[in-house]
């Protein structure tokens, strides 16, 4: 069953709407939470709905406002309180703020503490590049603990994300990376489904890579850094880069002990017309893409994929075609009150 993507966003906006989030910023979340979906990223998609619906019940996410400008100098950079607001209105503003500093200053970075979650942070990316400005996001979870220093055996930070993308002459270049192996609702969903995951992405409490989710779900070990046991000492200081971005920027995070579900968040964007040179920009963002493109491969293998590449793909398939959710999703927002006829003719 395919489902049409502005059908999906609609029905999202409204039990946002019924959970009791403000109409504008229902309709951004429920937008940002589809396109999670759209590029493929499915944990940071729709699946994040009734979650997002408990924290707008409970009070742990805002349902109206917006944030406070805290910084005493907002010419190219600025410090935001966010409020708890949901993550995609803040990143969403963020955005659109930071790209007019970058439009008349060459950068424009923000930095925001108490957010809540910010869902998929490719999710961001394409609209900005489309503009011929290149922009990183960064976001650090101050009450998530998961993922194990470079030789330690418990969690202290969280997989902390970061996103970028940049335009060439064809199809932008996007990515959105953890720097940990897999991140927290990768692990929590092979729990549920009692799967073994691909490989020894945990670490036990004897320090060995074990590929067995319920580790984490017991509460004991904790994700492994990006690289593992063998070069995770990369991951973990870039995962020490991402808290400095976030939580150092922000200047709320862990230090405070916070239990609340959040981020702390940095966003920055960059116009090449202030550096270089746009046209210049493209065309050296261009000469390196393709080279990948075209780079010597084993026999028989397919060729280099640019980071990106096969999430624009697949959102234009799902765009043209609907949207394919996988069966305990489906159920799960049927549940909510999804109706089954507003599937797309096959």
């Amino acid at each position: 069953m395919r489902l049409p993507p502005e059908t999906l966003r609609r029905f999202a906006a409204e039990k946002l709407g019924e959970a009791g989030l403000c109409s504008n910023h229902a309709e951004i979340v429920a937008d940002t939470l589809v396109e999670g979906d759209l590029l493929g990223h499915v944990t940071h998609g729709l699946a994040l709905l009734p979650r997002y619906l408990d924290e707008l019940r409970s009070g742990g996410m805002a349902h109206e406002g917006a944030a406070d400008v805290t910084s005493p100098d907002g010419s190219v950079v600025e410090r935001w309180d966010g409020n708890w607001l949901p993550g995609p209105v803040l990143v969403r503003a963020a955005l659109t703020v930071a790209s007019a500093k970058a439009r008349q200053h060459g950068v424009g970075a923000i930095a925001i503490a108490r957010s809540h979650h910010i869902a998929c942070l490719a999710a961001y990316l394409e609209a900005v590049t489309k503009q011929g400005l290149a922009v990183i996001i960064a976001s650090s979870s101050p009450s998530n603990r998961d993922v194990a220093p470079f030789g330690a055996t418990g969690g202290v930070y969280s997989p902390n994300p970061i996103a970028a993308g940049w335009p060439t002459n064809g199809a932008p270049v996007m990515l959105d990376v953890s720097m940990s192996i897999t991140t927290s609702g990768m692990v929590a969903a092979m729990a549920a489904q009692g799967s073994r995951l691909p490989g020894g992405w945990l670490v036990d409490t004897e320090g060995r890579a074990t590929d067995d989710p319920a580790t984490r779900a017991a509460g004991s070990g904790a994700l492994l850094p990006l690289g593992g046991l063998d070069h995770g000492h990369k991951g973990f200081a870039l995962g020490l880069l991402v808290e400095m971005l976030t939580t150092g920027l922000s200047g709320h995070g862990r230090l405070e002990g916070t239990d609340r579900w959040g981020a702390s968040v940095f966003v920055m964007v960059l116009d090449p017309a202030h550096f270089g040179g746009r046209e210049a920009f493209c065309a050296q963002a261009s000469w390196i893409a393709q080279a990948c493109r075209v780079a010597t491969v084993a026999n028989g293998a397919p060729p280099v994929r640019l980071p990106g590449q096969r999430a624009l793909e697949r959102r234009a398939d799902n765009i043209a075609n609907g949207l394919a959710l996988a069966p305990d999703l489906l159920a799960v927002l049927q549940k909510l009150g999804l109706q089954s006829e507003t599937r797309v003719a096959q």
